[in-house]
């Protein structure tokens, strides 16, 4: 272990990381490729900011993803939704991603189906520009207002991580999150599912018969999405717990042929 990355290790432990060999590494890469002094690196980490946006990229589900800053970090509770996702597009399919963000999901989508057209959307222009820089065909505008008409009732999976942290909730997160990603992407409205009941609604309309929805949600929104989808005319609905057992997506089905994807 080289002098450095003891000094950067030690200082990262004292700040409270929880993993500091791992951040420690990531940050002297970061250092080496060009992003900054090793020590202002540090010092950015320990003011709390997303080591995404200090390195400049992270993985997800094994892809490299650029991460600007100011934009929402993909979590990795994340990658069960995007899995299930390419599983349901069939190669040759048409998939949206909604609220894209980085585009970390469209990235992956594009990656496990070439052949597939994968075309994601975002409201906040910073997160457009990132997901571009990923090579994501992403159309400026709130959830599926930019789509082309020409998609409708054509899309074989639609996929969203709308904001769904309930307003009355935003203060119990951790402090590092409030101060620094940004709020547009956590605040999910009273109930936290303002949003997501909107996008539950929005892909009826797009969604060719036998096509999947796939909604990440937290704590006990599952059953209010569910009544939402099930008004909507989507059917099949089933919710994906996560690793710990709590409620992390919602998916549902247009009525039609079954899906050309793998179930």
């Amino acid at each position: 272990m080289t002098e450095e990355r003891t000094r950067v290790l030690d200082a990262l432990a004292a700040g409270g990381s929880i993993e500091p060999g791992a951040e420690a590494d990531a940050l002297l890469q970061a250092a080496n490729d060009g992003a900054g002094p090793i020590e202002r690196l540090v010092a950015r980490r320990l003011e709390g900011e997303p080591l995404p946006w200090i390195t400049g990229w992270m993985r997800f589900c094994g892809v490299r993803v650029l991460v600007e800053p100011g934009v929402f970090v993909p979590r990795p509770q994340t990658e069960a939704l995007a899995r299930r996702a390419v599983e349901l597009l069939p190669a040759d399919g048409i998939a949206v991603d909604l609220c894209t963000g980085t585009g970390a999901i469209a990235v992956v989508l594009r990656a496990e189906r070439p052949g597939a057209t994968v075309i994601a959307t975002d409201i906040d222009p910073v997160a457009v520009t990132c997901a571009c820089r990923n090579g994501v065909e992403v159309l400026s505008g709130d959830l599926d207002e930019p789509l082309p008409p020409a998609l409708r009732e054509r899309v074989d999976v639609v996929t969203a991580v709308v904001p769904y942290v309930p307003t009355e909730e935003l203060h119990l997160l951790p402090r590092d999150v409030l101060a620094h990603e940004p709020a547009r992407a956590l605040d999910g409205g009273p109930s936290g599912t303002a949003i997501l009941e909107r996008a539950a609604r929005a892909t009826a309309r797009w969604l060719r018969p036998g096509g999947t929805v796939l909604l990440e949600l937290g704590g006990d929104q599952a059953d209010e999405l569910s009544t939402t989808m099930a008004d909507a005319g989507l059917t099949a609905i089933r919710v994906h717990p996560d690793d710990e057992g709590r409620d992390r997506a919602i998916e549902a089905r247009r009525p039609g042929p079954p899906s050309r994807g793998r179930s």
